[in-house]
């Protein structure tokens, strides 16, 4: 009985660790992204895809990431500048879900004219996001994370049947 028990606490580990994805995981990970030489190559990277395969599991831990400001190789051509580690977990959680950028950002682009070919739209909010040291996107994007406006329809229906037999 006792190896029963230690073979199922070990498969529960196991999945447990494959599925989520640590903090210290993503930081290496970003870390190896910070050599990229140019930033609309970013997501081209082994790196960037290993984040991007995890999906929105790793928002929340990219997330903690946003108001990192280690200097980076990565330079940015619509910038001008070398990216921070924290723009570099923006533009990857991005494009893992994208962001809706007035809400996450305060401002509003119809264009997105700003920088030829960049795949990295939201590069050009950057200047707006590290205002505040980009305190405040990040607190405006892990509200939107939780909002009610981005579950799924499914997701939806579940709290309202939760919420009819609270209820009850």
């Amino acid at each position: 009985m006792k190896k029963i028990g230690l073979l199922l606490l070990t498969i529960l580990l196991n999945l447990n660790l494959s599925f989520s994805q640590t903090e210290s995981e993503i930081d290496l990970l970003l870390n190896g992204i910070s050599e990229t030489e140019n930033s609309k190559e970013i997501t081209k990277t082994e790196q960037a895809k290993k984040i991007i395969a995890f999906g929105e599991n790793s928002l929340k831990t990219l997330a903690d990431f946003f108001t990192d400001s280690t200097l980076t190789k990565v330079k940015s051509e619509c910038q001008e500048r070398n990216l921070t580690k924290g723009e570099i977990a923006i533009i990857i959680a991005d494009r893992i879900e994208g962001m809706p950028y007035f809400i996450v950002t305060g401002v509003q682009n119809c264009t997105m004219e700003f920088c030829e070919n960049n795949p990295n739209l939201i590069e050009y909010y950057l200047p707006w996001i590290e205002k505040d040291g980009g305190k405040s996107f990040k607190e405006k994007y892990i509200n939107w994370l939780a909002s009610y406006d981005r579950k799924s329809k499914s997701e939806r229906r579940k709290e309202k049947r939760k919420l009819k037999k609270e209820k009850t």
